[in-house]
């Protein structure tokens, strides 16, 4: 393939996050030396969260999908090593993953796709040819998900069937659905920031049936797995550089030739692998570097919502440990998710204290006043409001949880905090919204026309752990070339 590396090389990762450091991991087990640069002091991107007063904090990684035994997220750990050093819990041993709580009905997601389907169809009993479709198309996608071609990322290149890119309002519109059933069918598509009516099945599906197929709990949170992909990565020789970001990917006209940090020392190397936003990696080129084309095309993709996150310590007496995820969801009457507050509950940390985490939707407009103020700087009116939403959140949850006396509060954070956090534009949760009228345009980015630049990260082929550790593999494919990942890689996959 024009533009690999099949022969080791030097390589600069830019962004310790999931895919930053998969990517880096799947390089050093080529025999590349390879150096991670972060902007941050604390390696791990959103993956890595952070501790407030003895507690794990979570971010991006609150529950992963289809890592059983032989699954596709297993293989890939196993590939990458990691497996063994993770400490999970597989939740749905009670018959419930997730809650889904609506007005007007509570629905469970189990595990198993057998008993999904018990679920829609004990929920939905007038629906049977409805849900015998849909049931169809998920098994077909459990499938794709645990096959070779798109295991070893080279599936992924190609693609699914172009069935998979109908859109999944139009999908469950067209079987004649429910707005209850299209309502507890669309959840899946909201995981991923991508309202139904613009999502692709595949994506759809490919989140949904990851998490029929087994679901896990990290015991020690997002950042004991930023721990360990961080001490894996080193075991192979590589190097971390943090609390000093890329300033600059370097040229030479249209040529990659390395990296300049902040601190002003550069890195030379024929290959950098921009693991953030993609439009964050192309803010790094010097003028000229990039076609007019190519930045416009990047440049006019746009991203998924932002959230706002509060984490709050609650005397484990007034809530235990719920070993569930919560959905509290508002739909229209057609069947339209309007609003969707997560909820999570679990003993860890501090003893006789539960860790209560509360994902919502963004609220921008409530953060304007401050968007042009960066982090540390914004004063205390911001301070106040944040508290105050956060105890509107915790109070919102009352009803399904319980009373909650005198919550702690030990962090909430914003889209502005994300944004400058993770460099993600306007504290997007997902990065690049994967719409279907930007299937396009958002295709196959791991590779760029700037010989030596590829990316890697959550906007490069799907979000979630496993979408972006999907990418790692393809990005490390385009830098290997197909022949050297095909016999090094690939076979080692399947």
């Amino acid at each position: 393939m024009k533009g690999a590396f099949p022969e080791p090389v030097p390589v600069v990762v830019i962004g310790s996050g999931v895919g930053g450091l998969s990517t880096a991991i799947v390089l050093a087990l080529a025999g590349y030396p390879v150096t991670v640069v972060e902007k941050n002091a604390r390696p791990g991107g959103l993956m890595g969260g952070y501790h407030r007063k003895g507690f794990p904090c979570d971010v991006g990684v609150h529950y992963l999908g289809a890592l059983g035994e032989g699954q596709i997220l297993r293989r890939l750990f196993d590939y990458l090593g990691i497996t063994d050093a993770l400490d999970l819990e597989r939740m749905g041993r009670g018959g419930v993953i997730d809650r889904y709580i609506f007005d007007d009905r509570v629905f469970d997601l189990p595990e198993g796709l057998d008993a999904y389907e018990a679920n829609l169809r004990a929920a939905f009993p007038d629906e049977g040819g409805q849900i015998t479709g849909i049931m169809a198309r998920l098994r077909g996608a459990a499938g794709l998900l645990g096959s070779a071609g798109l295991l070893t990322g080279e599936g992924a290149e190609a693609g699914p069937s172009s069935a998979f890119f109908d859109l999944l309002g139009d999908f469950l519109d067209g079987l004649g659905c429910s707005p209850g059933l299209k309502a507890v069918l669309s959840i899946p598509s909201c995981w991923i920031g991508v309202p139904a009516d613009q999502c692709p099945v595949f994506y759809h599906h490919m989140a949904l049936v990851s998490y029929l197929l087994s679901s896990w709990r990290l015991a020690g949170g997002g950042p004991e797995m930023a721990a360990v992909l961080i001490d894996r990565f080193q075991e192979l020789g590589g190097r971390l550089i943090s609390g000093n970001g890329a300033a600059e990917v370097t040229t030479e006209g249209r040529t990659v030739t390395g990296v300049r940090l902040a601190s002003g020392e550069t890195l030379t190397a024929p290959v950098v692998v921009g693991a953030v936003h993609p439009a964050a990696a192309l803010d790094l080129l010097p003028e000229g570097a990039a076609p007019p084309l190519y930045r416009k095309r990047i440049g006019g993709l746009r991203n998924t919502h932002s959230i706002l996150g509060v984490q709050a310590a609650v005397d484990a007496d007034a809530l235990a440990e719920i070993p569930h995820n919560i959905f509290r969801i508002r739909r229209e009457p057609d069947g339209s998710i309007v609003d969707m507050r997560f909820l999570q509950a679990r003993r860890m940390g501090r003893k006789g204290e539960t860790l209560l985490s509360i994902l919502g939707a963004g609220r921008d407009a409530l953060w304007e006043p401050w968007t042009e103020t960066r982090t540390g700087r914004r004063g205390p009116e911001y301070a106040a409001l944040k508290k105050e939403t956060a105890m509107g959140m915790i109070r919102d949850a009352e009803p399904i949880l319980g009373p909650i006396p005198d919550p702690r509060i030990l962090d909430v954070y914003t889209p502005l905090t994300l944004r400058d956090w993770v460099a993600t534009p306007e504290g997007s949760a997902y990065g690049v919204l994967r719409s279907g009228d930007q299937l396009f345009s958002a295709a196959l980015l791991s590779k760029t026309p700037i010989k030596g630049l590829f990316l890697a990260g959550q906007s490069v082929l799907a979000p979630g752990v496993l979408g972006t550790v999907l990418g790692a593999f393809v990005a490390a494919r385009f830098i290997l070339g197909p022949k050297r990942y095909r016999a090094e890689i690939a076979e080692n996959l399947k």
